[in-house]
């Protein structure tokens, strides 16, 4: 799905349209207040079925995940499902990586756990946004093997065939496939793909490496471009000559 983007940069303050989904009143005041201080506009919602509904119209989604009927989980694997590639953040406050495994292997970007304090999720969104911003006008398309990225449509095709990707997915393929043959281990690529010093456990690389490599199997079963190197971290396979 293509989204309009509709946030502006002012120096370092992205304003974008944020949609916030928690089915606490107070904390769902308290977000919206402050995010909508930093100049945002932003949409609330009370529940999961109300937040799908409103996530067509948001530049990101902060969604929490233990709530009645739709989950945060269960709004977050609908909307890839659907292709909605929208830059997704989920609160819980089940303190596990399991939990924040499974979070990010149904396709959101990020993961804080509750209590949080406020300038750790507006750290967050910022990071997220920034990710999500057009590249500059001279960087080219980046073509690997059998690999296409083209960051200023953030389209991913492997043998010709278009593949969905979230931001860190796309971002992380891309430091990867612009150096093959070369080892980048978990902390290197946490790096490269968020472009922030939020801390995350770095085993999340291993979840987004295990949905990007499920996703392209999906067009080529024998995919086998992002090699595994036990102790070292990973690396993108030179192309074939």
């Amino acid at each position: 799905m293509l989204r309009v983007r509709n946030y502006l940069v002012d120096g370092q303050r992205l304003m974008a349209r944020l949609l916030l989904i928690d089915d606490d009143p107070a904390l769902l005041e308290l977000l919206g207040l402050a995010l909508s201080a930093e100049g945002n506009e932003v949409l609330l919602a009370s529940n999961g079925l109300m937040g799908y509904k409103q996530a067509a119209n948001a530049d990101l989604i902060v969604s929490d995940v233990n709530m009645p009927g739709m989950d945060g989980f269960t709004l977050c694997r609908k909307l890839r499902a659907e292709g909605n590639r929208v830059p997704m953040i989920l609160l819980t406050a089940r303190d596990s990586e399991i939990d924040e495994a499974l979070g990010l292997d149904l396709g959101a970007d990020d993961y804080v756990h509750k209590p949080f304090r406020m300038r750790v999720l507006q750290s967050r969104i910022a990071a997220l946004l920034r990710r999500d911003q057009p590249p500059p006008a001279d960087v080219s398309v980046l073509v690997c093997g059998a690999l296409l990225l083209d960051p200023h449509r953030l389209s991913a095709t492997w043998k010709g065939i278009l593949f969905s990707t979230t931001v860190s997915e796309f971002r992380l393929i891309g430091a990867m496939a612009s150096q093959p043959g070369i080892v980048h281990n978990r902390q290197v690529l946490m790096e490269k793909m968020r472009g922030d010093d939020s801390v995350v456990v770095e085993r999340i690389v291993d979840t987004y490496i295990r949905r990007i490599r499920r996703t392209i199997e999906t067009i080529d079963p024998a995919f086998n471009a992002i090699e595994t190197l036990i102790g070292a971290g990973y690396r993108w396979r030179d192309p074939p000559p």
